[in-house]
């Protein structure tokens, strides 16, 4: 595949309310497209990052009626950059929880794709830290992979990352891009973020970008930043360190065949026997 694009990771801090947090992504989508930015992505909650299930869902909109959703279609139009809405908690018919939900939008604003977060963090962390997402949001149930004018973009999010064979079916139906909007805990992702990131991208010679929440958010739960950008061959082109900001990097779409080329283990799938129990 020929070509090149330049993308962009957003790094914010949200906060529990939606309207000042829409303000300060906008703005860095701004910055970002100045930079030179096609595709700009943001972290998973960018809309809030709120703890416990009454406040989410008190928070949380149906997608016609959110009001994250225009705000994005109108900066896509105003920057005719594609743009990636990390995840929004979106309100679901008929169901007391939310989906956790990655929208891409076009530069025309419409809506190209849309992807349910399918795993669901359910962890009790040894610093104390428990987590339900399961008891807030229904998790998604369909792999997604988006068309745009550089190739196959997969959309997953956050917690999807510990699941390779995930990003080795969106590889292998064809994505060139894989997007992992995330708001890791600090201490998974000063252990596993930067590894995990860099063995998806080398195992699916695909490019992965990976939007992070960072900082300090409500009831003093933390994230831990370091948004990446990183090569087919699991080189790190971008990282964003610990504050909100915007890091970019150019795209050459070549690396993915030359990566696949060198080892070329998406063609080299054997059906095997399970261990005994």
């Amino acid at each position: 595949m020929a070509g090149s694009l330049t993308v962009a990771c957003v790094q914010v801090n949200a906060g529990p309310e939606i309207e000042p947090n829409l303000h300060t992504v906008g703005d860095l989508i701004l910055r970002a497209r100045e930079a030179g930015a096609d595709f700009i992505t943001t972290p998973e909650n960018v809309g809030m990052v709120v703890q416990g299930r009454a406040r989410v869902l008190e928070r949380a909109r149906p997608e016609q009626d959110h009001p994250a959703i225009p705000f994005f279609q109108d900066l896509a139009r105003r920057t005719g950059a594609w743009l990636l809405a990390g995840s929004l908690a979106v309100r679901l018919d008929g169901e007391d929880r939310a989906a956790n939900r990655s929208l891409l939008f076009s530069p025309d604003g419409s809506i190209a794709a849309r992807y349910d977060k399918i795993h669901m963090f359910d962890v009790d962390l040894a610093n104390g830290e428990s987590y339900r997402e399961s008891a807030t949001f229904r998790p998604g149930d369909k792999a997604v992979l988006a068309q745009t004018p550089w190739g196959g973009v997969g959309m997953t999010v956050c917690y999807d990352l510990r699941f390779a064979h995930l990003y080795r079916a969106l590889a292998q139906a064809g994505a060139s891009i894989l997007t992992v909007p995330s708001a890791f805990t600090v201490p998974t992702g000063r252990a596993h973020w930067h590894v995990l990131l860099r063995a998806r991208a080398i195992e699916t010679g695909c490019f992965v970008i990976a939007p992070a929440q960072c900082g300090t958010h409500d009831a003093g739960r933390t994230t831990y930043g370091h948004s990446l950008i990183v090569s087919p061959w699991g080189e790190i082109l971008a990282d964003g360190g610990e504050e909100p900001g915007i890091v970019t990097a150019r795209l050459d779409l070549g690396e993915i065949e030359k990566a696949r080329g060198m080892v070329p283990s998406l063609r080299h799938d054997r059906g095997f026997a399970p261990p005994a129990l």
